[in-house]
């Protein structure tokens, strides 16, 4: 019998306590764990509430009755549920008026999602919702979507953000990634047959890729770039070009918008456009209003990370929903892909010749040839072979 670490009920081959750091916080975690979880031995609720002193952790399907739970429903502006939906607030909003109090639901998006709904309490609390700012590094167990991450993941996103200390949050994937990492080597060295019988249905490509496959003929590929000072001087960034491409028809959009606050020093040198080129650019109206006409109905965005969605929302323009490619390309990977520029090599494609001037134009062919490349792997009927990147 394998003998168990009692603090983080690993086995003591693997017992990834001394990479737990204590990570103070001024908001309060409550974890709500699905018991089905509890035994997952890989699961990082625990894990996050080891690291993290100013948290709770209640194991548990049906909360009704539970005195703590009622005493933190008894004040909703002081509490939110971390859970997706349509009445999930984002980040940004929350950070305006943080929670005191932060519930996180544990468990596999069904259980999760059962626990949440079998608790009115849960029900009756704001909710907040994020796109994570990279992909999971949960290699060693698959999550449904390409957003999603783990527990542990998701809490240091959301406190860093909350918090304003991104950095010290950090220091909790310590653990998680030394997990990842030897659960993986283990694999890779194991001799003996595995504990039980495996049972795998018919091979299909990741569900993310499939997803890129099925959209394809909607998806409107993105970038932006921005006039952006220094983040000491208080200036938010601004839209000051925007390319687009819908890799169903060839459709392409260009618009080069004059900036509406004074031209940051750096910007003409990281956008790679000439001062004079940005300073004659279109009314930022005008150049939304052709996008607005570029778009179709049931159109999806397509972008490498949020960038570019953050700076539209910030002038009023209308955002349908969008698919991170980055997230993706990083599941056919099975690694991190970086840039656009380098996920279009990993992949092994060639981008085309820029049809747009500066850095805007290199990245969108580059997000071009990933998408194609993605879309591609996401109609294979068989696994890829083995001297190029696995999908």
């Amino acid at each position: 019998m394998r003998s168990l670490c009692l603090r983080c009920l690993r086995p003591q081959v693997t017992c990834y306590c001394t990479q737990v750091p204590q990570v103070e916080s001024r908001t309060r975690v409550v974890f709500l764990q699905h018991p089905r979880e509890r035994r997952v031995a890989i699961g990082t609720a625990r894990m996050a509430h080891l690291a993290l002193p100013n948290s709770e952790l209640y194991v548990g399907v049906d909360f009704s009755g539970h005195s703590r739970l009622e005493e933190l429903a008894a004040h909703p502006e002081r509490v939110a549920v971390l859970f997706p939906g349509e009445e999930a607030i984002p980040l940004e909003e929350a950070r305006k008026q943080p929670p005191e109090t932060l519930i996180v639901v544990d468990g596999t998006w069904p259980l999760a999602r059962k626990v949440v709904k079998t608790n009115p309490l849960l029900a009756g609390l704001p909710r907040i919702g994020f796109v994570p700012r990279r992909p999971s590094n949960y290699r060693i167990r698959a999550e449904p979507a390409d957003h999603c991450v783990s527990t542990i993941e998701a809490v240091v996103e959301v406190l860093g953000a909350l918090e304003g200390a991104q950095e010290r949050f950090d220091t909790m994937l310590r653990a998680f990634n030394y997990m990842v990492d030897t659960q993986l080597d283990r694999q890779a060295t194991r001799t003996e047959p595995p504990r039980r019988r495996i049972y795998k249905s018919a091979w299909q490509p990741p569900a993310e890729l499939r997803a890129i496959s099925e959209d394809f003929e909607h998806l409107v590929l993105l970038y932006a770039e921005a006039n952006a000072h220094p983040s000491g001087e208080g200036i938010p960034a601004e839209l000051v070009h925007l390319v687009a491409t819908r890799p169903s028809t060839g459709e392409r959009f260009e618009a080069v918008l004059a900036p509406r606050q004074p031209l940051a020093r750096s910007t003409p040198l990281h956008v790679e456009l000439p001062e004079e080129t940005l300073l004659a650019g279109e009314p930022l109206e005008a150049g939304l209003a052709r996008f607005q006409a570029f778009l179709c109905p049931g159109d999806k965005f397509a972008v490498w990370t949020t960038f570019a969605l953050d700076l539209l929302r910030r002038d009023g323009f209308p955002v349908p929903e969008a698919v991170n490619v980055r997230l993706s390309c990083a599941r056919a990977l099975k690694h991190k892909s970086g840039g656009v520029e380098q996920g279009a090599a990993l992949l092994g494609v060639s981008p085309p010749e820029p049809w747009a001037p500066g850095r805007a134009g290199r990245r969108i062919v580059a997000l071009e040839a990933v998408v194609r490349a993605l879309d591609e792997r996401g109609r294979a009927t068989e696994p890829p072979s083995r001297n190029r990147p696995a999908a």
